[in-house]
């Protein structure tokens, strides 16, 4: 019976340290997404403000053989 006890307490310790684990992976990535949701808005406010205001029709546009 006392063997058994201390399986299921090792394997309670393990499972519990998986789950630390787990946590910490799950923190690290939500930080990258975080960052890089970050980096995509400031992308995304650069193309936006480098885009020319009014755009060109496509008959006032040169051929491409000019």
């Amino acid at each position: 019976m006392e063997d058994r006890l201390e399986r299921l307490e090792s394997k309670l310790m393990y499972a519990e340290d998986q789950v630390e684990e787990l946590n910490r992976t799950v923190y690290r990535q939500q930080q990258q997404i975080d960052l890089l949701q970050q980096q995509l808005r400031q992308l995304a406010q650069q193309v936006q403000s480098a885009q020319p205001a009014a755009r060109l029709r496509p008959e006032d546009e040169i051929p491409p053989h000019y």
